[in-house]
């Protein structure tokens, strides 16, 4: 099994009225509740647009924290599904099924996964951050 990070930037969106937003709502949760029911999912969320929004930089050697994004851009997480599935076409296909309840696209990335003391001691390293 493998976890895959289903998200879209906020940009994608588009413009649309309350009432299409509302609409899309019950549609995402019924596919949120099917990945559920599959026995495929991890997490799943929207970011609050209006909430804390901070960056920890210690390039310096120093941690400073700084409010707001750290780089200045128009596209910024909007939301995220995590689902821990068999292969890429199962990921493909939640992914598939989320976009076309929300209506704007979605990206798709394997997680890598830190290597367990297991893991290195037979020689494995998986780190891909």
């Amino acid at each position: 099994m493998a976890e895959y990070l289903i998200y879209f930037n906020q940009q994608w969106v588009g413009d649309h009225t309350e009432e299409w937003f509302r609409g899309r709502g019950p549609l995402a949760a019924a596919v949120v509740d099917e990945i559920k029911a599959a026995g495929a999912y991890v997490f799943a969320g929207g970011l609050e647009e209006d909430g804390p929004v901070f960056s920890a930089d210690a390039t310096s050697g120093t941690l400073r924290f700084t409010d707001g994004p750290y780089v200045e851009t128009k596209e910024w997480l909007g939301g995220l599904t995590v689902v821990d599935v068999a292969d890429e076409e199962t990921a493909r296909m939640w992914a598939g099924k989320i976009a076309e309840a929300c209506g704007w696209p979605q990206e798709v990335r394997r997680f890598g996964h830190m290597p367990q003391p297991a893991d290195e001691a037979a020689g494995h390293s998986q780190l891909a951050l």
